[in-house]
């Protein structure tokens, strides 16, 4: 044990022991406090742990929901079987649904014995997942679904009324959903589905123009039987692909602009188009490819120059809000840093009291306190969400 410790506190400049209780307490904690926030500071991996190699300590009593992956090679029975499993099992989001056990012992029967005496033994069916086969062949079942609807990615600019649209939305989410789960088996492959990646993408983006759409309406205060759908934009979030990635990309992009640009550009306008928290940020983003990108001469300054030009729109878009809704421009920053720090959306009062001068009357509270709140989580989306691997950050 000294040894293990010794080379923990060698890699991490840390200095921990096993002289006394309290000592051997921060060094658990600190492995703890590492490997659940192992996603919190991406630009300093040498700081985190990705796999962690447990005999009994963090089998049981330990929760880390980012956890999705138990490799087990050793005895387990009863409670200790199902708290060690467990350790995967927190559901983190739609993203992560379910944990994934790796076994290199026989363990069925254990594991049944122990879901029947802590459940019931129909529990078996639902608590372990299926073969990834079955869910190969839910899979493709759901894609024929779809087709049935919109035989081909451009079918659905044709769907002839929101009843249509709502079925196309139904089909893709299902499918969505499937493919969630299959991506947690290590044998996923899009070969073993009917249906090809580009053309799920392809699907993927129509579903985010309705999505689009249905917000669009909103703020027009137009009735659509849509308003209330839940698109599970969680479903294809990915947490890798944000304005950081992008960056890399455009500074490829650059690099190449002497030569054959396409492929590298058809990859960014792709994500702007398939990766929800990229399209409302997607015209700004091809304003800066388009007035921007061509200018800069070295491509190490591409970051800087993305990051100059971003200060400035977030700035003209929030000065924009401040003026056309007559708000106080101290009261809406201090409004936005809460709203960040909280990660919860002001309440319409709050939003309300941001107005400079005379209050609107009843009738208008509702109306004008959703529409500044709109705009105001608008704003927070665009300029801040997904900027980074974690954590926002807000200039304004």
């Amino acid at each position: 044990m000294d040894e293990f410790i010794e080379d923990y506190n060698k890699q991490f400049g840390v200095k921990f022991s096993t002289k006394d209780s309290e000592h051997f307490y921060n060094y658990s904690k600190d492995i703890s406090k590492k490997l659940k926030d192992r996603d919190r500071n991406p630009e300093n991996p040498e700081n985190r742990i990705d796999v962690l190699l447990v005999v009994n300590m963090f089998l049981t009593g330990f929760d880390a929901k980012k956890v999705n992956t138990l490799y087990v090679d050793k005895n387990l029975k009863f409670h200790g079987l199902i708290q060690a499993y467990s350790r995967t099992n927190r559901i983190l989001n739609e993203l992560k649904s379910q944990g994934n056990i790796v076994v290199f012992r026989n363990l069925k029967n254990a594991t049944d014995d122990a879901i029947t005496l802590f459940s019931n033994k129909e529990a078996i069916e639902v608590i372990i997942m299926k073969p990834y086969e079955d869910y190969t062949a839910k899979f493709n079942e759901a894609y024929i679904e779809l087709l049935k609807i919109t035989p081909t990615v451009d079918s659905v600019n044709d769907l002839n009324t929101e009843e249509d649209e709502l079925e196309f939305i139904k089909a893709f989410r299902n499918l969505m959903r499937i493919k969630n789960i299959l991506a947690a088996f290590a044998d996923f492959k899009w070969e073993d589905m009917a249906m090809a990646e580009q053309q799920f993408e392809d699907f993927k983006s129509k579903y985010l123009d309705l999505y689009d759409k249905v917000r669009r309406d909103h703020e027009k205060e137009k009735v659509s039987i849509l308003e209330d759908v839940d698109f599970e934009l969680e479903l294809i979030h990915r947490d890798e692909i944000n304005v950081a990635y992008i960056i890399q990309l455009l500074i490829r992009l650059k690099a190449k602009a002497q030569g054959d640009t396409t492929q590298a550009e058809k990859e960014i306008f792709n994500l702007l188009n398939t990766e929800s928290t990229l399209r409302s940020k997607r015209e700004l983003i091809e304003k800066f490819i388009k007035e921007n990108l061509p200018v800069i001469e070295d491509t190490e300054n591409v970051p800087q120059e993305f990051e100059k030009f971003w200060d400035i729109e977030q700035q003209n878009a929030f000065n924009k809000i401040v003026t056309d809704e007559n708000l106080t421009s101290d009261k809406t920053e201090k409004l936005i840093e809460s709203y960040l720090f909280a990660e919860r959306e002001p309440l319409r009062d709050e939003v309300l009291e941001l107005i400079n001068g005379e209050q609107p009357t009843v009738l208008e509270r509702k109306r004008l306190g959703d529409r500044i709140l709109k705009k105001i989580v608008d704003f927070v989306e665009t300029f801040v969400n997904g900027m980074n691997g974690g954590g926002h950050s807000s200039k304004v």
